[in-house]
């Protein structure tokens, strides 16, 4: 491996057989008639058209990955090659791929979720020759009927392989996808000679080479790896600690309309994108927010709104990520630390790609550690659990048969997401196959690497120290970001301060805030009362749960909950912070300023049936608190307090369950003191917290059974 001119290269490329010419008018036909390929571009695209070769491109956010994948097609189907096929992992990217492909001319469409009903057509449109580049999420490449029909004709039949966001395949890169581990296996199925292409702009040096290995062809031949230096000269980085989230609401408030152009305000959480967009259109300032769960077409407006320059801001979650592409987007501001330099450095790439000068600001909080533990808690499951899913597909499958992954939640105490990630973990081990159906055991040996699960998660630990460190550094921000990602300049000793963030000026933005806009941020935050939905579905995957065989389908209204209330959200940047802190230590009498602000929740819940008497639960982590919280309410609504709820048997104290663990754990564990008097009124259903919400309804057809009538359930936090 050398180093030439802070760009550094692997492997050699078949020069001289590709016209440079013909590739720059490509490029004009893209990128417009000023246009002119850099000498790694050219580099690559050569590599690719004449010497059908595995590249791996890691260059800075604006640099033109895509154009090399687009000139690449462009001459690889001129000279009669099949369609490119391009595994991109975010709607939003694939939106602004297809736009550019058609500025060049070539006919791009894509297979995803928002699509389903035009696949079919899709497929012919490919088969006839009618496409050039085709699209797909990475979730298809194991979707059952396109990884067994579909796929093996694509790979048979392309031109060109790229791999967008390559990092994505390495778990040891900040956004690792199991999904993406089944290009392992298609890169060793496609024909030889098959040119393939992955293109990142976040990856250390430890993923480049463990993307590069998997490139590698079985004739031992190595991937060309060009990567570049991570510089980028229109961003001016900055981050400022202000006193709590009070201030850093009111500081967007006043100081947005101070930065350039419209840009993009990053949070941690869904809650937040919401909360904060809401609060900014009330100050005045054009606001959307954006997040997983956004509707696709409203995602679309948000989209368009902001590349149009008709918001000033979208609040959006890590889901507007990879990809978006907007040359004039004139800042980037993070809510809240993301949990790696690396991710952080991805995202605020957004910004100032066809602009002299973008603002990019760090305003982290003293709920990001929380957040960051919520999401190191979802890694790889330990040993027993995984080796009990294996079990119950080994031991209750019939042959031909497949289990669904909500029948498997109830043999395995997982939550969905984290149990399809590890479902999809294994089937790329060949320990288990995704079929129609579900899910079915291989049968194959497996072997649990708990070495190499414990240096991901001390990875992930330590990126988050640099990201604590990134806040607080005296240094240059910029050449601390390109330390985190092994630019190659600073590795070989030649990168230098970029003389442009405010550790480097010594000009910090301003931390002043109006104290108009304070006492609104204050006001939005400390507004309690969240909606608490009840449970209307029992969970599917019962049949075999003791004593729930007969639990399926829909929830007799009779015995579901009402709409409830909650304080706050664990994850809301207003009351989460107060409530994390009183359910996370030790157990106490309710304060006074929580009780306020639960009477405050009821006073605006605007009952269809008011209560007349109050139920506790039993709680064994808090059973102060909420009995606090019981009397005192009953004392202040002088509602009597009816009854605390008999605990019958053991139930499992916290944990993230999914549904049919959870239910299965708190079925006929509660009980009616004798002598309750229950007469069909209305019941306040008091608790500390709410996860998947079974403890409530089951509580519910308990209090119905024993002749209350409507519940409605009261909690301090809900866990969303």
């Amino acid at each position: 491996m050398t180093t030439t001119s802070g760009t550094t290269t692997s492997g050699t490329t078949t020069s001289g057989t590709t016209s440079r010419d013909a590739a720059e008018r490509h490029l004009r036909a893209l990128a417009g008639e000023t246009a002119v390929l850099r000498e790694d571009q050219w580099t690559a695209i050569d590599a690719l058209v004449s010497g059908r070769r595995r590249a791996l491109v890691v260059q800075r956010t604006g640099w033109g990955k895509s154009a090399v994948y687009f000139v690449a097609t462009a001459m690889l189907r001129a000279g009669g090659a099949g369609p490119t096929v391009i595994v991109s992992p975010l709607l939003a990217l694939m939106r602004n791929q297809i736009a550019a492909a058609e500025r060049a001319g070539i006919r791009a469409v894509t297979v995803n979720s928002s699509n389903v009903d035009d696949w079919q057509s899709v497929y012919a449109d490919v088969d006839r020759g009618e496409v050039d580049v085709l699209l797909v999420s990475p979730e298809r490449l194991n979707n059952p009927g396109f990884r067994d029909a579909v796929l093996p004709r694509l790979a048979a039949s392309a031109g060109l392989l790229v791999v967008d966001e390559a990092h994505c395949i390495s778990d040891w890169g900040h956004d690792f996808r199991p999904d993406y581990r089944r290009l392992r296996t298609l890169l060793t199925e496609l024909p030889v000679g098959t040119p393939v292409l992955a293109t990142t702009a976040t990856a250390n040096g430890r993923v480049v080479d463990d993307v590069a290995e998997q490139l590698a062809t079985g004739d031992g031949q190595p991937a060309l790896v060009l990567r570049g230096v991570l510089e980028r000269e229109s961003l001016h980085l900055s981050a400022l600690a202000l006193p709590g989230p009070a201030h850093r609401l009111a500081w967007l408030a006043d100081h947005l309309a101070d930065l350039p152009g419209s840009g993009i305000v990053y949070t941690l959480t869904v809650a937040a994108t919401d909360e904060v967009a809401s609060f900014l259109r009330s100050r005045g300032i054009a606001a959307a927010s954006y997040s997983g769960r956004t509707d696709d077409a409203e995602r679309r407006q948000a989209e368009d709104d902001l590349l149009g320059n008709r918001i000033k801001a979208l609040v959006a979650t890590s889901a507007l990520g990879m990809g978006f592409d907007k040359p004039d987007l004139g800042f980037v501001v993070h809510l809240g630390a993301p949990q790696s330099p690396i991710a952080y450095y991805q995202q605020v790439g957004r910004a100032g790609r066809g602009v002299e000068r973008a603002e990019v600001v760090l305003l982290p909080g003293a709920e990001d550690e929380a957040i960051w533990r919520y999401f190191a808690s979802l890694g790889f499951p330990r040993e027993e659990q995984v080796r009990q899913v294996l079990t119950t597909l080994s031991d209750r499958v019939q042959p031909g048969q497949a289990m669904s992954t909500a029948a498997l939640e109830a043999h395995v105490d997982l939550r969905r997401t984290r149990l399809e990630t590890m479902l999809k973990v294994l089937d790329v081990d060949g320990a288990v196959k995704r079929v129609s159906g579900g899910w079915t055991s291989t049968g194959q040996a497996w072997a649990y690497d708990a070495d190499r699960y414990a240096k991901v998660a001390a990875d992930r630990a330590a990126e988050q120290q640099a990201m604590r460190d990134y806040t607080a550094t005296d240094d240059c921000r910029m050449l601390f970001l390109r330390r985190q990602l092994d630019d190659p300049e600073v590795l070989d000793g030649s990168a230098q301060p970029c003389g442009r963030c405010d550790r480097c000026t010594g000009s910090p933005l301003p931390s002043t805030v109006t104290p108009e806009s304070l006492a609104a941020a204050q006001a939005v935050l400390g507004r309690p009362g969240v909606e608490v939905e009840p449970r209307r579905m029992w969970p599917t995957g019962l049949s075999g749960a003791p004593g729930l065989a007969s639990v399926k389908g829909k929830i007799p209204p009779g015995l579901q909950a009402h709409s409830g209330r909650a304080l706050g959200r664990l994850s809301d940047i207003g009351w989460g912070t107060r409530l994390r802190a009183l359910l996370g230590g030790p157990d106490t009498a309710l304060p006074d300023e929580v009780l306020r602000a639960v009477v405050d929740v009821l006073k605006g819940w605007g009952w269809e049936t008011r209560p007349t008497g109050i139920v506790a639960l039993p709680s064994r982590s808090h059973p102060l608190l909420v009995g606090s919280l019981a009397a005192r309410l009953a004392e202040v609504g002088r509602l009597p307090l009816l009854a605390t709820l008999e605990l019958l048997r053991d139930v499992p104290v916290g944990g993230r369950s999914n549904s049919a663990q959870r239910l299965t754990s708190v079925h006929g564990a509660f009980g009616v003191p004798q002598g309750t008097v229950l007469d069909g009124s209305p019941v306040l259903l008091v608790d500390d917290r709410v996860d998947t919400g079974w403890t409530l309804t089951e509580a519910t057809r308990v209090l119905r059974e024993a002749g209350a009538g409507p519940v409605l359930p009261l909690v301090l936090a809900l866990d969303a």
